[in-house]
C-alpha cells in the first residue's frame, strides 16, 4: 500500500479523535465516542457522531462548522455558506470564514461584498474610496461616477452633481436640452411650464363709448381667467379678453 493511500485513510480517524479530544477533557467516567459509519450520518458526510454531525465528508464536500446553540455541529456542503470561502486540499476541503470586514468572498485575500460603512475596491474592503471614485452606500462598493456627477448609485446613474452642473435623468449636463429649461435653485432640467387658461365667460352688457350719447352703437365684452402661469421657457398665455361691437336696445318708455 503506497504512502499517500495509507495517509488517506488516516484522516477520517485524526479528524475523529481531534474533533473529540476537547469534549472529553474534564469529563469523569465518560469514553470518547467512536466514530460511525456513513450509513447512519447525514447526507455528505463520511463519518459522524450523535453529539457533533459530521466529522468528515465525502469527496467534493466542503466540511464546515455550524453553530447549534451553545455546541459546533459539522456539516458537508456542495458549496460553502455567505460569509465563508472554500479551501481545498487533496484530503480535507473546508469552509473558512471571510475577514472581518468582508460579507462574502472568494478568497482570504478577495472580498466580494462588505459590511455595512464599509465599500469594496479592487477586491478589498476600505472605509473611504480614493479620488476620483464615489463611495455607494447602496452598492457598498467604490463606483466611478460619470462626468460632473458629484454622487451616483451606479457608473451610469448619477443623483447629484457637481456645481454649475444641472441634473437630467440620472446624468449632469451644462445646459439643458431641447424640451427643458433649467431651474437653477434645484440645478435640475425641468419641463417647461405652459399657460393654461380657463372657460370663457359670458358677454357683458353692451355700453356706448364714453362721450357718445346719441348713437345706439357700443361693445361688449368676456374675459376668461389664467389658470397656470407659463415658465420662462414655457408657451405663453393667449388673449384673455375680447370685445365685439353691439346694439344698445331701447329701454321701454314709461306711460
Amino acid at each position: 500500500m503506497s504512502y499517500r493511500r495509507r495517509r488517506k485513510m488516516q484522516i477520517p480517524s485524526l479528524i475523529c479523535i481531534l474533533h473529540f479530544m476537547n469534549l472529553t477533557k474534564g469529563q469523569h467516567g465518560t469514553d470518547i465516542p467512536r466514530c460511525r459509519r456513513s450509513s447512519v450520518c447525514q447526507a455528505g458526510c463520511a463519518t459522524c457522531s450523535a453529539l457533533n454531525g459530521c466529522l468528515s465528508c465525502k469527496p467534493r464536500l466542503f466540511f464546515h462548522l455550524e453553530l447549534d446553540g451553545m455546541r459546533q455541529r459539522g456539516t458537508c456542503l456542495s458549496s460553502c455558506p455567505r460569509g465563508h470561502y472554500g479551501m481545498r486540499s487533496p484530503y480535507v476541503s473546508t469552509c473558512t470564514k471571510c475577514t472581518a470586514d468582508c460579507a462574502s468572498c472568494f478568497s482570504e485575500t478577495f472580498c466580494t461584498r462588505c459590511h455595512p460603512g464599509h465599500f469594496l475596491f479592487r477586491g478589498r474592503c476600505e472605509n473611504s474610496c480614493p479620488k476620483g471614485l464615489t463611495a455607494n452606500a447602496a452598492l457598498r462598493e467604490c463606483t466611478e461616477c460619470p462626468t460632473g456627477c458629484e454622487l451616483c448609485v451606479r457608473r451610469n446613474m448619477c443623483v447629484r452633481c457637481e456645481a454649475d452642473m444641472y441634473f437630467l435623468h440620472g446624468q449632469c449636463h451644462l445646459t439643458c436640452s431641447s424640451g427643458f429649461e433649467p431651474d437653477i435653485q434645484l440645478m435640475q432640467c425641468i419641463p417647461p411650464t405652459h399657460c393654461e387658461v380657463g372657460d370663457w365667460s359670458g358677454w357683458g352688457p353692451c355700453a356706448r363709448k364714453r362721450g357718445v350719447r346719441v348713437s345706439r352703437r357700443g361693445k361688449e365684452t368676456r374675459t376668461r381667467q389664467v389658470l397656470r402661469s407659463p415658465s420662462v421657457y414655457g408657451d405663453p398665455c393667449p388673449h384673455v379678453s375680447e370685445t365685439r361691437k353691439c346694439v344698445i336696445k331701447k329701454r321701454p318708455s314709461r306711460l
